[in-house]
């Protein structure tokens, strides 16, 4: 058997895709807490939008200005969603596929403000760079907007994914498909039954 690496699609999405979407979900999660603590900043303490920094921007506050930062967490959500995607089946998929999609969109807005940072030439006619949604919505609740919508039906995939119907279940290959799915029916009751009496 070839030795394949952690990085390696199929493994990925077989061997480690619990520890994998396990990580990615930790990161998801991390990226949220700063979202939320920004918004805490700012509806919660009244402190102005350029002050709200999240978490990691009271240690480094160059970070929160960085459009690099903001396009990097961008594309790292794009490809850990589409790196990911080979381990769901069924309605997990479906919604996994969901987030990925909207993610996609998320990715063109913060490529637009990328570009309009580096090029030092803002887009439609604003001083700053701006966004297309932007145009219509603050900045701080539209991201915060698109990454509840991304992670919504995440969350709903990743809980499909690790408690599946029992036909989903069999067409898993991925680690995080439950024990009794290699089983047939009839023999994994038996089992059940012989373990109980």
């Amino acid at each position: 058997m070839v030795n394949r690496g952690f990085l390696d699609f199929r493994t990925l999405n077989e061997t480690h895709h619990r520890a994998a979407l396990n990580i990615f979900m930790v990161i998801v999660l991390a990226h949220w807490s700063e979202h939320i603590a920004q918004a805490i900043q700012i509806w919660g303490l009244g402190r102005p939008v350029p002050q709200a920094r999240g978490l990691l921007g009271l240690l480094f506050p160059w970070l929160i200005t960085s459009e690099w930062l903001h396009y990097g967490y961008a594309l790292v959500m794009l490809i850990g969603l589409w790196l990911l995607r080979g381990g769901f089946t069924g309605t997990a998929r479906r919604w996994w596929m969901v987030a990925f999609w909207i993610q996609v969109w998320h990715h063109v807005e913060h490529l637009l403000l990328l570009i309009q940072a580096q090029s030092h030439h803002p887009f439609f006619g604003r001083a700053v760079p701006t966004s297309i949604l932007q145009l219509i919505v603050p900045r701080v609740e539209l991201h915060l907007f698109y990454n509840t919508i991304v992670f919504i039906p995440m969350v709903i995939a990743v809980y499909l994914h690790l408690r599946p119907a029992e036909a989903e279940a069999w067409a898993m290959t991925c680690s995080c498909r439950p024990a009794t799915a290699g089983r047939r029916p009839a023999v994994a009751a038996a089992t059940a039954g012989a373990q109980v009496g």
